[in-house]
């Protein structure tokens, strides 16, 4: 039995799961955000969703906001089975949430109740978490509070960025929502688990102040902000007496007795940056208008710091 559904999504992240959603079933119409400036000439740019969205030929809605009972309307006239959001970006009133007849889906990326909210994929790195995942939830008022359909856990890799983690959560997203849906179609709802109250934490959005990393902090600390910022907003540092950013580092367990900030050692395999406990060792790094180059490419043109090799 083919389900109607109403698919919500703006990121790339979102993409997996509306292919999946297309996937023997009839998307009747996609929500996304309204288009915004991008890029240096702040042309307005449509969604990847909205992108994808239009090459499956489905009817794109971007309302500024599901509040008024012109959008309620909008949505009932649908007749939706299920509406799906992934990463939609407005929130859904109760009464958005009680018109389809399944309610909605929400794929979220991580392990609930641990990083509700916008960022959880990089701000489980930046804690030094070791796992995540993605849970397929029954959407409520709350944030990120409604029960578990679906969960399915993933290892983060020791050197693995948010970028990298991004996709793998992407593709099993969309994994975990097809699973979800096969029940659906075959009369087994998976059955709603209400999140522990225990555990919970916030996954706050992103600011690019964050960036900017503290010399004193410990280096494991930094070496999983650089890996949570990249790609965005990635992280800024001062490096004898230069602005760079950090694309690629790796914690010391140095004991130097060095002010936090110096540079202990420079060669091949890097620059070693005394820290608050231990040595951040950066392996790749990108100097203001430049691109992204190796800690061996960057001393060539620092002479200044190779001389740190041979003390």
């Amino acid at each position: 039995m083919s389900l109607r559904i109403v698919f919500a999504g703006t990121p790339a992240f979102a993409v997996p799961s509306l292919r999946a959603a297309a996937s023997r079933n009839e998307v009747v119409a996609v929500y996304t955000q309204p288009d915004r400036p991008a890029g240096r000439g702040r042309a307005l740019t449509p969604s990847p969703v909205k992108l994808e969205a239009i090459k499956r030929g489905i009817p794109v809605l971007q309302p500024e906001s599901l509040k008024s009972q012109l959008a309620r309307d909008a949505l009932a006239a649908l007749q939706p089975d299920l509406m799906i959001v992934v990463a939609y970006g407005l929130i859904l009133p109760q009464k958005i949430l009680d018109i389809p007849r399944h309610g909605c889906w929400n794929v979220h990326a991580s392990l609930l109740p641990r990083w509700r909210g916008a960022a959880p994929i990089q701000r489980a790195i930046e804690a030094g978490d070791s796992e995540t995942g993605i849970c397929l939830m029954q959407m409520e008022k709350g944030l990120d509070t409604g029960p578990v359909l679906l969960p399915s856990p993933l290892p983060i890799g020791e050197s693995e960025t948010a970028g990298q983690l991004h996709d793998r959560l992407a593709e099993l997203g969309a994994q975990v929502l097809a699973d979800g849906l096969g029940l659906l179609r075959a009369g087994m709802r998976p059955v709603p688990q209400p999140q522990p109250e225990t555990g919970v934490t916030y996954a706050h959005k992103l600011e690019k102040g964050e960036a900017k990393l503290d010399w004193s902090q410990p280096a494991q600390q930094l070496a999983n902000k650089i890996r949570a910022f990249n790609p965005w907003p990635m992280a800024e540092a001062e490096l004898a007496g230069e602005r760079i950013r950090i694309h690629a580092a790796l914690a010391m367990p140095l004991a130097h007795g060095q002010p936090p900030g110096r540079v202990l050692f420079a060669g091949r395999d890097g620059i070693d940056v005394a820290c608050g406990q231990g040595a951040l060792r950066i392996r790749v790094l990108q100097r203001e208008g430049g691109k992204a180059i190796t800690a061996a490419d960057y001393l060539n043109a620092r002479q200044d710091l190779r001389s740190a090799e041979s003390k």
